[in-house]
């Protein structure tokens, strides 16, 4: 069963409902502005909840304040290069809101979306958010319905991603939510073990767009093909991606046989046995250490590096770069249904 209540209103007056889930063990709590993750309580092994994610206490803060937390990522999640859309020989200008390309939905993205929802599963405990974008928004080609599914069971949250367009348009959804297994507000995140089923990345330029290269982690900072404390590499100012990143922000694409839904990664925190294991059919994910985190959260004020985001995506920029596209391509046929699922599963030791 869910719960409902009030969460708060926005600031033109709309009420912002909170969604509590449980396993009868475990706790999420999903907001219907930007389909945001705003609480994730997850027991330690004795039996102790942690609140594993970052967020605001009201409404305003997720209004006010930037980084995305925890929200749905839409349509296109990560970076376009200068805004660049071209379909079918049409050029599309999309919004440009970081260092003059295009990120994250653009000006206003489904992080900002007040959606509608329903109940799903035989015993309801399934929250299903569906939103409608127009034809044009963003200046994204076709009408685009949307549905994301959340479902808390047995220690797993899953996020099931749906959408048709009647144009052919670009698709790339994620979710943002900023993970410290920790505890939210207990400090940074260096000390947690991270491990990425990934033997490439994709390099950037100065402003964080790859343009067609991929490059082998072994013997870079970015090798976490075995764990690896996230902070131990993470200031090698010798490698010029730590340094275009500061820190971690980077795309990794999977070993895994295309399309397939495997386990991708897992982090740990020693302080709390928490276990956090990624699973995913889509073919990459962006690391983000929460670079540029510094805004009061619900326990206490974040600061650099105080979260970490396993963004599951297509290659940034991939819409541009057939090499990218071939991993796994974003751009969508007229009616053709857009389908994915990401999992967070949590145990503790």
């Amino acid at each position: 069963m869910i719960r409902t209540s009030i969460f708060g209103k926005t600031a033109d007056g709309r009420d912002v409902i909170a969604f509590k889930l449980t396993d009868g063990v475990n706790e999420a709590t999903i907001l219907n502005y930007g389909g945001i993750i705003q609480s994730l309580k997850i027991a330690d092994k004795e039996g102790t909840l942690h609140d594993v994610v970052l967020g605001y206490n009201d409404v305003a803060g997720y209004e006010n304040n930037g980084g995305y937390l925890g929200a749905l990522i839409g349509r296109v999640g990560n970076r376009i290069e200068k805004g660049r859309l071209v379909i079918d020989g049409k050029q599309y200008d999309l919004y440009c809101n970081d260092r003059g390309n295009h990120l994250h939905g653009g000006k206003v993205g489904f992080n900002r979306k007040i959606w509608d929802y329903v109940f799903e599963g035989g015993d309801g405990n399934t929250l299903a958010l569906s939103t409608v974008s127009p034809d044009g928004e963003e200046n994204y080609p076709g009408m685009l319905r949307a549905e994301v599914r959340y479902t808390l069971a047995a220690g797993e949250l899953r996020i099931e991603y749906a959408a048709m367009s009647d144009k052919k348009t670009a698709i790339n959804m994620t979710n943002h939510a900023y993970f410290n297994l920790n505890g939210e507000g207990t400090g940074n995140v260096l000390d947690t073990f991270l491990q990425i089923a990934a033997s490439r990345y994709t390099p950037t330029d100065e402003n964080l767009i790859p343009h067609g290269e991929l490059k082998e982690v072994a013997g870079t900072p970015f090798d976490f093909r075995k764990p690896h404390r996230i902070g131990e590499r993470i200031g090698d100012t010798d490698d010029q991606d730590i340094v275009y990143q500061n820190g971690y922000d980077v795309n990794y694409v999977f070993d895994k046989k295309k399309g397939s839904y495997e386990k991708v990664a897992e982090a740990e925190s020693e302080r709390t046995g928490i276990v956090m294991e990624v699973f995913t059919d889509k073919p990459a994910v962006q690391l983000y250490t929460g670079n540029g985190l510094a805004q009061k959260g619900k326990s206490g004020y974040y600061n650099r590096n105080y979260g970490f985001c396993l963004e599951t995506q297509f290659i940034p920029n991939g819409v541009n770069v057939p090499a990218y596209a071939e991993f796994g391509d974003a751009i969508y046929e007229r009616n053709k249904v857009y389908h994915f699922t990401t999992a967070y599963k949590f145990s503790a030791r």
